[in-house]
């Protein structure tokens, strides 16, 4: 008899992010009481750093914004100061990725502004901005800061126009005039000596932008290209956009060669705008959904299959707009490679989401964090406009990992001897035995697992409910 030799292959490619899974901060990590714009642009309407977190907020007479300090979560009173001096609705906002305390803002009434927010947040309500730069004729939707020079800024109106800013003279040194209707999106390469963008007129763009030079092409026709994002060093850019059969669709492209895409993925047959977020240091994609709670991520490969499903993270509660943490402020004690920040309409708040890759070691984990873009810009304005190109200058992250040691152990004690307010301690005489003061501790701590498995299970009932309306209204 002729023996067989059986062999078995898995369906997934090894990854030590295959496991990865996403958390939802609690109640006392979330920004509560925030009247979030009633804008129906398809832009996410905040943005955070290391130091704050901003959000596009109704006003009265004109477009405003909120600055709230990161480490000062809770409820915001209505009173709360705003940056206010747009005469019409802020239409989008983006930090520097160099300095904390600079933020630009585009609105409709045709100019971006540049502002420099106090270290401790705003006492009263900010006008005056640091930069006004007036050239767009029509408002101004989007706002794109360059990755490797601090000093350049772009801007696209529905005039169809890309604008190119020196802040160091805060003039338009270039205007980009290569589409015929409204840009949805842009996106710079690495070290931004490339442009891709995304148009009403359903094609897809490879810029040159300095020259304002159109290199590639693709003419989607089947399919409405929403958002394009460019993929680090693997020379790819992803668009995320509408099939002709009115499927949510996720496409990959090789950026000298857009003749056609290299895979194609049809995702779900929602109507919302599927947002990428790209992480370069983990080659990990992240598709949200706006009026939806899911996050869908992959890993992205240059070899088949090149978009890898990993897992999906799922909420109740619909999203209006996400911002994400820059690498340098992710809790890397915890694994935490990527955080995003959840605008909710319908409960006022934005609530953190923490993607973890779940390990247990008390070294610092350099595989899943490797070195990252820093806050030191590559270049001046003069040299990126003079032909000049600089990958991003990039830092460790080792740094900012402490290693638990006997003395943070005591101080975490410390600061454990109160539960519910009683003082563990009062009148414990220093020969009682310990271990009783252990014991509550222990207790303690597997009441607060047992109320965050409950608040899972709570959520996840939602969801199969939620899934179940779904299935008797189809």
């Amino acid at each position: 008899m002729t023996r067989v030799k059986m062999s078995w292959q898995s369906t997934h490619r090894s990854s030590k992010f295959r496991h990865v899974y996403g958390k939802a901060g609690g109640r006392e990590q979330c920004y509560e009481g925030i009247p979030v714009t009633h804008s129906v642009h398809d832009n996410h309407f905040c943005a955070v750093n290391p130091k704050f977190l901003a959000v596009v907020t109704e006003s009265a007479g004109g477009g405003a914004f909120l600055i709230i300090p990161l480490h000062k979560p809770g409820r915001i009173g209505p009173h709360y100061p705003k940056v206010c001096g747009h005469h019409g609705n802020v239409m989008d906002i983006k930090w520097s990725p160099f300095m904390d305390n600079i933020i630009a803002s585009s609105s409709e009434d045709c100019t971006v502004r540049i502002w420099q927010i106090p270290d401790g947040g705003l006492r009263r309500n900010m006008t005056e901005a640091l930069m006004i730069l007036i050239g767009h004729s029509r408002r101004v939707g989007l706002i794109e800061w360059h990755p490797t020079c601090s000093r350049i800024l772009l801007s696209a109106g529905n005039d169809c126009k890309i604008m190119i800013w020196n802040l160091e003279e805060g003039v338009a040194v270039k205007m980009i005039d290569s589409h015929p209707d409204v840009v949805l999106c842009m996106s710079f390469n690495t070290d931004g000596s490339l442009l891709a963008t995304s148009c009403k007129d359903k094609k897809l763009r490879i810029i040159d932008p300095r020259s304002g030079k159109v290199l590639q092409e693709a003419d989607c026709k089947n399919i409405k290209v929403n958002r394009v994002v460019f993929l680090g060093n693997l020379k790819c850019v992803l668009t995320t956009g509408v099939s002709r059969w009115s499927t949510r669709q996720v496409a990959l492209w090789n950026q000298e060669d857009l003749s056609s895409p290299i895979t194609e993925e049809e995702i779900d047959g929602l109507s919302g705008v599927l947002f990428p977020f790209y992480d370069a240091d983990t080659h990990m994609i992240y598709l949200a959904g706006k009026g939806d709670g899911n996050i869908r991520y992959y890993e992205v490969s240059s070899e088949k299959p090149y978009l890898q499903f990993l897992m999906e993270f799922r909420s109740p509660t619909p999203q209006k707009g996400l911002s994400v943490m820059p690498k340098r402020g992710v809790d890397v004690g915890e694994c935490e490679i990527f955080r995003f920040y959840k605008l909710v309409t319908l409960k006022s708040l934005v609530e953190p989401v923490s993607m973890i890759v779940p390990r247990r070691s008390e070294s610092y984990q350099e595989d899943i964090f490797p070195m990252t873009a820093g806050t030191e810009s590559a270049l001046s304005a003069s040299e990126w406009l003079s032909g000049v190109n600089r990958g991003p200058m990039l830092i460790s992250l080792k740094e900012a990992y402490k290693r638990p040691n006997a003395a943070d152990l005591r101080a975490a004690k410390q600061d454990r001897r109160t539960v519910n307010g009683i003082d563990l301690l009062e009148n414990v005489s220093p020969n009682t035995d310990k271990e009783l003061l252990k014991m509550v501790f222990r207790q303690q701590e597997e009441l607060r697992q047992h109320k965050d498995e409950l608040r899972e299970k709570d959520d996840k009932i939602q969801q199969l409910e939620l899934q179940l309306r779904n299935m008797k209204n189809t």
